[in-house]
């Protein structure tokens, strides 16, 4: 990835110094396809001044003087939104809902970029406005559709690009040019204010350097909007973590041959990295998903293309890119009674999808399948554009998160990428294993809400019970220490647990313990499920916090030994052996 001038002083500049630091780069790499509309700087610095002024007046912005590049199918306030056909343009009086958060967090919008029209294709290339070259190789597709904003933030130009993902285009950029995507599950950061493509099965995604960076900027854009009727907000059961050791299905031989010899053997090499990092990794028949995911180009759900822009490339507008208008006005045949089909070809392919991944926490997968020359896309826009998305197309079809991070580098040195797939909202799950992909000691957190859960015996890590805190997603927050109001025992169960039960103030001892955040799910599941002499109530932390956490009734306790001079659990335990 070319390294640009942006990140390396974000902590210390100014929001002001930020933009005119980018708007010296952007003249410097001198890519006028990667924008369609870019902002006069001095409107930009005029935003960075406000967030200086938040600021100052005590605001908490997590994403302060943050550079934005957005894709133009995507409603800025102010500027006109083209989906990459001059004829279809129209000045956006309101921000998309996900923009907007990121403004309202301190980001900075730059301008508008550049895109596949109407955002139909994975190469970058099919748009009146240019073809949007390779960020270090400009001989070299970009990667669509989202091309702008990927080549924005691998030039340096901006912190975050902001593009849509219906076939993967918020993905098979990010892995050409090395760095992440983010495609939440389906409707957790909502798309109104979007072009639609594909209305059903459209993401609003995120481009970053690095998964802190991407992962910063989802978590502002998610959760549900009025103004978006397929929004969606966090379950109640959903996992806030993937287990300490994860269960990955990567695809057998057969499923890979589609990949470019280069490419093959870089995601062999990532796969064993990540099998030495203490991942478990075991070959599926990913195959079912491979064919489900023929159903968005090859069947009728195309015809959803057709609903959202059809009519008006039946006009035959000047700026209309043929390949893209060829594929949606295809659609214009398309029966009722065969997309009643597809849909019912999609709910049996989730369903297979379900039982594929039920012993798995996620799949690893190549992003895409090559990277082709900008000529020999021009030469054969159809078959090469196919073949990129054979990897990422299913995804949204079958309500899937995916976290596109850099795999292995090929032998020369070049990006190669590879996705963290998993069932909807295990997006948390997803951003752990990428995290662990990536090297990364700890994972940035997502998602929010959840309950605190304090612990202190069975269910502390390394101990017989913490599977079960495993099971539901829980994520580790740090070890704890009661106030001195609570006295230990060892309790006389299989397998042994102690029995915590509050005397009073002065009356203990602080004891050891560990806190969990968990889904509300979670937590009444285990309260559902638990045995008696157990219970769980509010734990009076040695910081002055209340949280919920497992105790024991008195009765029980009377009669066991007390064990509260050892201070915890393990202590005891290693003490008796």
């Amino acid at each position: 990835m070319t390294a640009g001038v942006l990140g390396t002083t974000a902590h210390r500049d100014t929001p002001t110094a930020r933009v005119a630091a980018a708007y010296r780069r952007i003249a410097e790499v001198d890519r006028p396809e990667v924008w369609i509309t870019l902002r006069p700087e001095h409107e930009a610095v005029a935003d960075a001044a406000e967030v200086e002024r938040r600021l100052a007046a005590g605001e908490t912005l997590p994403l302060a003087g943050q550079l934005v590049a957005v894709k133009d199918n995507i409603d800025v306030a102010g500027l006109p939104t083209t989906a990459a056909c001059p004829e279809f343009a129209y000045p956006a009086t309101a921000t998309a809902a996900a923009v907007a958060r990121l403004q309202a967090a301190g980001a900075i919008v730059l301008g508008k970029t550049n895109l596949d029209q109407f955002a139909t294709g994975l190469v970058g290339t099919r748009s009146p406005y240019g073809a949007v070259r390779h960020a270090d190789r400009p001989e070299l597709v970009s990667g669509g559709s989202s091309s702008g904003s990927s080549v924005a933030v691998a030039l340096g130009l901006v912190d975050i690009g902001v593009g849509t993902d219906t076939a993967g285009s918020g993905r098979v950029p990010a892995a050409l040019h090395g760095i992440v995507g983010i495609k939440a599950t389906l409707g957790i950061i909502p798309a109104h204010g979007l072009v639609p493509a594909c209305a059903d099965y459209d993401a609003v995604t995120v481009f970053a350097k690095d998964l802190d960076g991407a992962v910063a900027a989802a978590a502002v854009m998610a959760g549900p909007d009025a103004g978006d009727p397929r929004s969606r907000a966090w379950p109640a059961d959903m996992r806030f973590a993937a287990p300490r050791t994860p269960r990955v299905g990567v695809p057998r031989a057969a499923d890979l041959a589609v990949l470019a010899d280069d490419y093959r053997d870089a995601f062999t090499r990532t796969v064993a990295a990540v099998s030495d990092s203490g991942i478990e990794t075991v070959e599926l028949d990913i195959s079912p998903l491979l064919e489900a995911a023929r159903l968005l180009y090859d069947g009728a759900i195309v015809a959803e293309r057709y609903a959202a822009v059809g009519e008006f490339l039946a006009t035959r507008p000047a700026g209309a890119d043929p390949t893209v208008a060829s594929i949606i006005g295809a659609a214009a045949s398309t029966t009722g009674p065969a997309f009643a089909a597809d849909l019912d070809a999609l709910t049996r392919a989730r369903a297979d999808a379900a039982v594929l991944l039920r012993d798995c926490d996620a799949l690893l997968l190549p992003t895409t399948t090559e990277h082709p020359s900008i000529a020999a896309v021009q030469a054969d826009p159809i078959a090469i554009n196919r073949r990129m998305g054979t990897y990422t197309n299913f995804c949204n079809l079958l309500d899937m998160a995916a976290v596109a991070v850099p795999g292995a580098p090929t032998a020369v040195g070049a990006p190669f990428g590879v996705m963290v797939v998993t069932p909807a909202f295990g997006d948390q799950v997803a951003i752990d294993i990428a995290a662990r992909v990536s090297g990364l000691e700890q994972a940035p957190l997502l998602v929010g809400g959840g309950v605190e859960l304090a612990v202190f015996g069975a269910h502390l890590r390394d101990q017989p019970l913490h599977w079960q805190l495993e099971r539901i997603g829980a994520r580790f927050a740090g070890e704890i220490r009661t106030s001195d109001a609570y006295r230990l025992t060892a309790l006389d169960t299989v397998p042994a647990k102690p029995g915590l039960v509050r005397h009073g103030a002065g009356l203990g001892a602080p004891i050891l313990g560990e806190l969990f955040t968990v889904s509300r799910a979670g937590l009444g599941g285990f309260l559902a499920e638990l045995p008696a002499p157990m219970a769980l109530t509010s734990i009076e932390l040695a910081d002055g916090r209340s949280v919920i956490g497992f105790a024991c009734t008195y009765d029980a306790a009377s009669t066991a030994a007390d064990i509260t001079e050892f201070g915890g659990w393990k202590a005891y335990l290693n003490a008796a052996n």
